[in-house]
């Protein structure tokens, strides 16, 4: 019985357990399959990215204080972070992998740095 690629339809030569013609086939086939989730994590990823700069821009000096207002205008969203840090006297703390923020009243927001 005569083997066929799954992306292409050409005949397979080559192994009995084969799938492919070739690796261009295989990566094409692989990413038309996983297109929907893909797209979606690199959406929430270039988000992350783009917070992370904003912060890291903003607290240059590891700890300092900014406007919501400042942020948002750069492009800041509030909704992409990574994890959150209660902390033992009740503050919550919202981080981009080690850049984190922490909402302060009159809507100033106060930077952090984690030191790893």
């Amino acid at each position: 019985m005569e083997k066929t690629c799954l992306e292409c339809h050409e005949k397979i030569v080559g192994r009995e357990d084969k799938k492919f013609c070739s690796d261009g086939c295989r990566n094409a086939y692989n990413n038309k399959i996983n297109k929907d989730s893909t797209n979606y994590m690199r959406n929430v990823n270039n988000k992350l990215r783009k917070n992370y700069r904003i912060l890291a821009a903003q607290n240059q000096e590891g700890k300092s204080k900014t406007t919501k207002n400042k942020l948002l205008s750069k492009g800041f969203d509030f909704d992409f972070f990574t994890n959150i840090l209660h902390t033992n006297n009740g503050n919550t703390y919202f981080f981009v992998y080690d850049q984190g923020y922490r909402k302060l009243d009159d809507d100033y927001i106060m930077l952090v740095k984690k030191d790893f």
